[in-house]
């Protein structure tokens, strides 16, 4: 019976001699041999380290130049020039903004398509500007070399109506609040968050134009839009829930609220 149990403890050692083994040639590591020098011990070591992902580094993203190159997007100081020379003295006197104020309501502002007789990197920067005076319910949009800063074309068009700007959005939400028609909003908005809805700076806001003839029936006192600016205005609660305005339209031109259905 000793004999027996000493050959069994035997293959018992062998055979975890041979899993260690096997272990250590899975992992890339190498047992070291008598006589062998410390070299492949600290080489196993070194490659299972450089193994280890490192940990990552963020980098400052580098510093914008002035002009960009071919179809970069405009920079901030190539929008500066082209906003600021897209506004003539007799247009800034004329037009209106969304608030009633002097000056057209900037919509946006972005890189132009280049023109069929441009070539290659030669090809000058031209920014698309796009106005939209409240006074003549028209869009305006220029187009501004900006290289040279100039005007090079000026297309007034009525009837039609582009996304609308953050400013627009926050006075649509203004004039939701103030309205009538906005008591369910500032029910909800007091549901939500145990406080009053007094402005539009407490709500998160996207939205869209509206289109009369995406609905059936158009109340009487929104069948100007699409020649009026009438938006639907999205609203959120900051950091919570949706509330949803979609049966509102806000008549931006006539500064007046509308229901659907």
């Amino acid at each position: 019976m000793r004999e027996l149990v000493r050959h069994h403890l035997g293959k018992v050692v062998a055979g975890a001699a041979v899993a260690v083994a096997a272990a250590a040639v899975l992992v890339g590591v190498t047992l070291p041999e008598s006589g062998e020098s410390g070299d492949r011990q600290t080489n196993a070591a070194a490659a299972k380290q450089d193994a280890i992902a490192k940990d990552g580094v963020v980098e400052a993203a580098p510093d914008e130049g002035k002009k960009g190159i071919g179809s970069d997007p405009l920079t901030d100081a190539e929008t500066a020039l082209a906003e600021k020379a897209s506004v003539t003295g007799a247009m800034r006197s004329s037009a209106r903004d969304v608030e009633g104020d002097r000056g057209p309501q900037l919509l946006s502002t972005n890189l132009s398509e280049p023109e069929p007789t441009d070539s290659g990197a030669a090809a000058p920067r031209r920014a698309e500007v796009v106005y939209y005076d409240y006074k003549k319910d028209a869009v305006i949009t220029k187009t501004v070399n900006v290289e040279t800063g100039k005007v090079e074309n000026t297309n007034t068009t009525l009837n039609v109506q582009p996304p609308p700007s953050q400013e627009e959005l926050a006075e649509g939400a203004r004039l939701l609040i103030a309205d009538p028609l906005g008591k369910g909003l500032k029910q909800d908005y007091k549901h939500a968050t145990g406080k009053a809805l007094t402005g539009p700076g407490q709500l998160q806001l996207s939205g869209m134009v509206f289109r009369k003839e995406t609905v059936e029936r158009v109340p009487s006192d929104l069948t100007e839009c699409g020649k009026h600016r009438c938006l639907q205005v999205v609203t959120k609660v900051k950091n919570g829930p949706w509330i949803d305005t979609r049966a509102l339209v806000v008549d931006l031109s006539t500064r007046s609220v509308g229901r659907l259905g």
